[in-house]
Formats: C-alpha cells, structure tokens, sequence
C-alpha cells in the first residue's frame, strides 16, 4: 500500500516486516507439523506415567484388592508409551519431507526425555514397589540408572556427528519398549534388574544402530502396532494372551541383544578388511 506524505506528497511503501517481528511472532504460529507430532510424544510419555500411578502404584498403596501390576493400567501405559514412539517415528519423516522449526531438535529431545526416559524409569520403579519379590531401594537404582542412560543418550545425539542412517548406541525408544518388555516378563527380580542395566548400557555404548528408515521404518511401525494388539489381548484376558504377550517381550528383548552382535560382528569384518588392504599395499 502507498502512503503519501501530507509535507512532501511523496508516495512511499513501508517495508517489509524485519525479522526482528518475525522473531516475535507468538509460538503457535511458528510450530511445524512436525512440532505438533513431537508434542504428541510428550504427551503419551506423560499421560504413560498418570496411568502408572493412578492404576499401579495408588491401588497398590491403599490395599485395593487388585494386587501387582493392574493389567488395563500396565498395558494403557506401555501402549502409550508405544504411542509415543509413533509420534516419534513419524515427526522426523515429516520433518525432512516439509519443514521443521528452528526449535524442533530441542522440542524432540525434551519429548523423548519424558517418553522414553521418565516413563520407562518410572515403571522400573513402581515395578520395584509392587512385585513381589523386588527389591524398592535397589529397583529405585535401577530406574535412575535408567533416566540417566537415556539424558546421556539424548545429550550425545545433540553433540555427536554419525554417518548417515546410523545412531551411536541403542536409540532410546527402542532402549524403553525394550526395559518395559523385561518388567513384562516377570522375570525372576536379579535378572530382571540385570537385564535393565544391560539395556542402559547399550544406550550409551558406541554400539551401531540403523535408523528406521525405508523398509526398515514399515517393519518398525508394523511391530509396534503389533504390540500394541499383544497388550491389548492381554489386558482384557483373551485365550493365549499372556502367552503372546510374554512371546512379544521376549523378540523385543532378544532383538535388544541380537542387533548389537551385528553391530560388532560388522566392526570386527571391517577391521579385518582394513588391515589385510593395509598388508597387500605394503606387498612388493
């Protein structure tokens, strides 16, 4: 629009909005789609650990006659927090194929802190108060070990460069499916807590994981819907669903230890490779 000066009667256009205004532009207006995907996440995570408390713990705690873990509440929560691994599977395709905000890396990592960090922990520490045979002081340890795991997970990521379609270490939703799967079992106490050491480790080794990409995003994504029916069979007691159930934890668990063996085996050919080229060039 052209404005005229009443001293001048010059005609001028005033300019465009710098990005000084840009930068004040209220948050609702700046967040992405895939922003809103990653706010979701948060969002399970939390309402992961409300159902943990008010189904779990608080029954436990007032002496309701529903004993150990409440299976509707036990099996809402991990759904959750599977949930919460879709928004996170989905909020970096949408990512690279639209736009993300300046903000988005941050609002990811604080996301998965809550999904996959809180809310595992946090059920590795009812668990400790609840089952029978768990030791609370020692499960409380072991869920700290676990929130720490995933802070240093997350805090690497930011820091550290890969190549690309790898992760250093194990990634952390797939680090929490993996520690709820363990408590699922209901394993015996000292090798259940083992196990979720284990598992805490792997996040912050140097092992190498591929990122669910591809097939390889299809295959996740088709798992945890999976999962997602095994826990539901087993919330409402269909025939055979503590057996599927117990069968579904059991491949998340195993495939925790099998892709790190690849993952060496891999490193472990690679050196080999490296130094028989090193020794043909140093040939005559």
């Amino acid at each position: 629009m052209t404005v005229i000066d009443p001293d001048t009667q010059a005609g001028w256009v005033p300019e465009a909005e710098s990005e000084d205004d840009v930068e004040d532009m209220p948050l609702s207006l700046r967040l992405s789609i895939a922003d809103t995907l990653t706010l979701g996440n948060a969002t399970c995570g939390f309402m992961a650990v409300y159902f943990t408390t008010t189904g779990i713990l608080i029954p436990h705690l007032t002496g309701s006659d529903e004993s150990g873990m409440a299976r509707h509440s036990a099996a809402t929560a991990v759904i959750l927090m599977l949930l919460a691994a879709v928004f996170d599977l989905f909020d970096g395709l949408v990512a690279r194929k639209l736009r993300s905000s300046p903000m988005g890396a941050e609002l990811d990592n604080l996301s998965d802190l809550i999904s996959f960090g809180l809310a595992p922990a946090y059920f590795v520490l009812v668990y400790g108060m609840v089952a029978d045979d768990a030791h609370q002081r020692v499960s409380a340890l072991a869920a700290i070990v676990v929130l720490l795991a995933v802070v240093l997970r997350l805090a690497r990521f930011s820091c550290v460069t890969m190549k690309d379609g790898m992760f250093q270490g194990m990634p952390s939703p797939f680090g929490a499916l993996t520690v709820v799967s363990i408590v699922l079992l209901e394993l015996p106490f000292v090798p259940t807590l083992l196990a979720i050491v284990g598992v805490a480790w792997l996040m912050v080794s140097r092992v190498e994981y591929p990122k669910p990409r591809g097939v390889l995003a299809v295959a996740m994504l088709s798992w945890i819907v999976g999962a997602m029916g095994l826990l539901a069979a087993w919330a409402f007691d269909a025939p055979g669903g503590q057996l599927l159930l117990q069968t579904g934890c059991a491949l998340q668990v195993v495939l925790g230890a099998v892709i790190p063996l690849f993952a060496t085996a891999r490193r472990v050919n690679t050196f080999r490779d490296n130094r028989r080229e090193a020794r043909a060039a140093q040939l005559p």
